[in-house]
Order: structure tokens, then C-alpha cells, then sequence
């Protein structure tokens, strides 16, 4: 018997999870920590490193007490986070800024740059992440930083995603040299491939922009998957958890990716992470490249398989935002979705609000509902928007089979279907196929079970999920549903296709939206400064 603590980092919250290897769940407990944006500048999201660490302390001593266990019995701690989610660090490990977190988008720009050069220098890494690269991501971020804080330049030492900055932080390594780096969050975000001998060269990045020479040896050192340990939790921050000093901490991951091994995630299937976005996350058992897509890396979700990743760059978020509007919540405007039929509402709703992250990976594209009518309500919208998110699910899985990767089982796991039953049978009827749903929450499951590997409590990894993970519950396609979803898919893709490429008939019209908006906040920003 071994108990662990597996610990999720989400947008807004940490969420410690007291486990034992024989009882299961024991505990768990949650604190929260402030995302700062801007109205001004709709693409800002930050956070702070400090904020992290408080509420990772906070939640960690809550989760001990909750279970009436000592903290001396927890036998290793790991840990998933958001991403990409970069902080510049001095020498010393010091952030030099707040993290540009996953949903940032201020680096579209660097974002397009390194596209456009990784395809005239014909770098064969950006075929692996889907053929174009995200301002979500890590160079890009880190460029966007570069550029834009001048003064700090000259104290930057290295810059880290939040999964590893903080398993050196409760490490006490002070070296950025001595950090292990997750093979899962630099495969899919940093561009980094064995095969290819890791970063890209230096020339490539000197091509991008001179602000990146000495970048790659900056960023260099030991990078590896989740069996490996990252290091072991220093006195300090033991004192500050509750826990004993010196327990395995072991290299840690991206939430969804470890959010799918804890929904039972095996080898060819897909695992779609449904929260403030979507993650969707597969096993495979050799690599498949397929454009669009947000990486394939092997060993980024399980230590002996490859991993592919795709998404959805907003879905809880427009559900919130479309429940604001109206002035109330999700849960009172769902009220009633369950008498809701496909098609009904006559909308065809474009789950853009945030960008779309997979398969156009382009940002500069906003929501679009078409078909409104003078009686159309708020909770139509938001049946609309979780029929648009399923539609665009299948988009994306429609390319993935395309490219030759097979998806035996489709899990939806995450913050919300667990929730929401209209969501999981709306997507069983877009998707065609049975959607399995966890009965019980998987976050910081997936934590747990690589706490539990570091602990040696299991010989592997689908041992501990056949012993941990809960079991699913099943929602089946509904024929007459199916055939109805089918018709509107056929007006969704030809949409989703002439809205959102720049090639398209429509291409330039929600770009063009988003360049007047811009245009004129910095118009208002300079006269009030004025």
C-alpha cells in the first residue's frame, strides 16, 4: 500500500489529491489564485509564480487534513499544469515576469514568424507540430517577452513551462542547468524532437530573430519523460506543503495529457479534456503526422507510446461568457437543455471566441453565430455553442483519420462532462460513434498515478489505472440525432473552412474585425494617455 499526492494546476485553481494505492480517492482539496488579463488587450493572461506556490501550499495542507492522514505517510507528490505556460527566470531561478499563460495570445505575430521561416528553411520540426506554430507556444511567448522587456534582457537566464518551474521549485534547484524538462510540454510546444536532435539549430532561430542568439544553449539540458524523477521535495518547501522532506517528485506534464491517463486513456484512443478549452489527447502506437495539429511527440502522454495532441482553444469559456451575457450562470441557463433537439434553435454557432487552436491553429479569427431570429434566447446560443464544439471536434477527428490515426475508443474526461449529460449525448450524435464519460472526476488522477510510479507502488502504468482509474459510463449515438448532425456538418465544415483560412472566400473578414477593434483601443489608449 502506498498513498501519494497528485496535483492538478488548472486556469484558476490547484486541485492535491490524497490517494491510496489500495482505498483509492481519499481527499482532496482546492485553492485558488488570480488570472490577470486586460481589457485593453483582450490577448493579455498572466499569472504569478508566487500566487502558484501559495495556493499549492494552501491546497496540499487542506488535502492532509481533509483526510485525517499524517503528512509524514505521503510517499511522493507529482504534478501537471497548464501550457504552454512560459516564465523567464534569472540565473538564480528568479522569475523575471509573471507566466504568459496557455491562453495568451499577445505573441500571434512571433507566431506567424517562425511559421514563415521554419517553412523557407524547410525545418523539418514543423511538420511534427502540425505545420504551423501557435502563438500559445513556448518561442513564441519567449519572443514576445524578448522583444518587449528590453530592460530585463540582460538578466535572462533561461525561461521554463510552468510544470517544470515549479518541480525545481519544491526541488530547492537553484541552477536552471540542474532542471529536468518534460519531454511532453517541449515535444509539443518548444519544437524539440529526438530524432531531430532536439531544439531546432541555432542558425534557425537567429533567422526568426537575432533576440533568439544563445536562446537554444540557455534552454539546454536533461529532457525526459514522466518516469523519471525530476528530483525530491527540499526541507523548505516540505515544511510548507506538510509533508516529509526528501520524497520523488517525478518529471512532470500538461494537465490534459495526464487529465487522459487518469480517464484510462490506452493505446488508440481519444481523449477529449473538456474544460475552460479543450484538449484533445490520443495514444498512438507510431508516430502519424497530420497537419493542424499541436504535436505529435512520443513519450509526451505515456512514457513507451507517442502522444498526439489537438484542441479546442475556448470551450467552458464561451459557455461562461454566453451565460454573463445574459446575466445569469451555466448551470440556470442549462436548465431545460435536455429537452433540446439537433438543429432546433436554427443557429450554426462558430466556436472561435478565443481563436481556434486545431486544425487552422490561427488566432485572429472570433465567434459566429448564424441564424438568428427575433425569438432566439441566450440558451439557445449556448445548446448552439455545444453542438459547435462537437462539430468542430469532429473536424478535427475527421483529419486525423485522414492522416492514418486510428481512434478505437473516444473518452470525455475533464471539468465538465461529468456535469453535463446534454453535452456527452450531443457529442455521441456528432461524432457517430459511443462516448465514454468517467464516473467520477479525473483530476489530478493521472498526477496520482505517476506519484504512485515514482513511489514504485506499481510495475506500470496500466496497472495502476486498472486500480485507480474509475469506471466510465457510456452515451450512445441516437440514429435519427445522427442523421440530422450529419446534414449540419456539411454546413459547418464548408464554413468553417471559408471563414477561418486566409485562402477563403471569407478569410479576411474576421481578421479584418479584429484589426479595426485593435486599431481603435490604441487610438483610445494614446488620447487618454494624451
Amino acid at each position: 500500500m502506498a498513498i501519494v499526492a497528485g496535483v492538478d494546476f488548472g486556469t484558476l485553481s490547484v486541485r492535491v489529491s490524497i490517494v491510496d494505492s489500495e482505498r483509492g480517492m481519499l481527499g482532496s482539496a482546492v485553492a485558488e489564485y488570480p488570472l490577470h488579463r486586460r481589457r485593453e488587450d483582450p490577448e493579455h493572461a498572466t499569472q504569478s509564480h508566487e500566487d502558484h506556490m501559495r495556493a499549492l501550499a494552501e491546497a496540499t495542507r487542506a488535502a492532509v487534513k481533509q483526510t485525517g492522514i499524517s503528512g509524514d505517510q505521503v510517499e511522493a507528490i507529482a504534478l501537471d499544469t497548464t501550457g504552454s505556460s512560459v516564465i523567464p527566470v534569472d540565473a538564480k531561478m528568479q522569475p523575471l515576469g509573471e507566466y504568459y499563460l496557455w491562453c495568451d495570445h499577445r505573441a500571434k505575430g512571433e507566431a506567424q514568424e517562425i511559421t514563415s521561416t521554419a517553412h523557407q528553411k524547410k525545418l523539418e520540426a514543423i511538420e511534427w507540430c502540425g505545420g504551423v506554430y501557435s502563438s500559445e507556444w513556448g518561442f513564441s511567448k519567449l519572443l514576445h517577452w524578448l522583444r518587449h522587456n528590453p530592460e530585463r534582457r540582460d538578466k535572462f537566464a533561461s525561461a521554463f513551462e510552468h510544470c517544470d518551474m515549479v518541480a525545481a521549485t519544491l526541488c530547492g534547484i537553484t541552477d536552471p542547468k540542474r532542471v529536468k524538462r518534460s519531454i511532453c510540454a517541449m515535444g509539443h510546444k518548444w519544437l524539440w524532437n529526438a530524432q531531430l536532435g532536439g531544439l531546432p539549430p541555432e542558425s534557425f532561430l537567429v533567422a526568426v530573430d537575432p533576440l533568439l542568439k544563445g536562446v537554444r544553449e540557455k534552454l539546454d539540458g536533461e529532457y525526459t519523460t514522466s518516469d523519471a524523477i525530476a528530483g525530491h521535495l527540499s526541507a523548505f518547501w516540505a515544511e510548507k506543503l506538510g509533508l516529509k522532506a526528501g520524497i520523488p517528485i517525478p518529471v512532470g506534464a500538461f494537465d490534459a495529457h495526464w487529465d487522459a491517463i487518469g480517464a484510462g486513456c490506452r493505446t488508440d484512443d481519444m481523449v477529449n479534456v473538456v474544460g475552460t478549452s479543450t484538449c484533445i489527447i490520443g495514444i498512438t502506437p507510431s508516430p502519424n503526422l497530420v497537419p493542424g495539429v499541436c504535436g505529435v511527440v512520443q513519450g509526451s502522454v505515456h512514457p513507451q507510446r507517442t502522444g498526439i495532441e489537438a484542441g479546442l482553444s475556448a470551450v467552458g469559456d464561451i459557455f461562461n461568457a454566453i451565460a454573463a451575457r445574459a446575466g445569469t450562470d451555466v448551470a440556470t441557463l442549462s436548465k431545460g437543455l435536455e429537452n433540446y433537439r439537433a438543429g432546433q434553435t436554427g443557429l450554426l454557432r462558430m466556436t472561435w471566441d478565443n481563436g481556434d487552436r486545431t486544425i487552422l491553429v490561427n488566432p485572429n479569427l472570433r465567434g459566429i453565430t448564424l441564424g438568428w431570429n427575433l425569438q432566439s434566447t441566450a440558451q439557445d446560443e449556448l445548446f448552439a455553442a455545444i453542438e459547435g464544439t462537437a462539430l468542430h471536434t469532429r473536424v478535427i477527428f475527421d483529419r486525423m483519420n485522414e492522416k492514418g490515426v486510428r481512434v478505437a475508443r473516444v473518452i470525455n474526461a475533464g471539468g465538465i462532462p461529468q456535469k453535463n449529460d446534454v453535452l456527452n449525448q450531443v457529442y455521441a450524435n456528432v461524432l457517430g460513434r459511443p462516448v465514454l464519460v468517467p464516473t467520477k472526476s479525473t483530476t489530478s488522477v493521472g498526477s496520482a498515478i505517476f506519484a504512485f510510479m515514482a513511489a514504485g507502488a506499481f510495475k506500470n502504468i496500466e496497472e495502476a489505472q486498472d486500480k485507480i482509474c474509475p469506471p466510465h459510463k457510456t452515451y450512445t449515438p441516437e440514429a435519427g440525432e445522427q442523421r440530422i448532425y450529419d446534414e449540419l456538418y456539411r454546413l459547418f465544415s464548408r464554413l468553417y473552412f471559408e471563414f477561418g483560412k486566409a485562402a477563403g472566400q471569407m478569410g479576411h473578414i474576421l481578421p479584418g474585425l479584429i484589426r479595426i477593434s485593435e486599431m481603435r483601443h490604441k487610438g483610445a489608449a494614446a488620447s487618454d494617455k494624451a
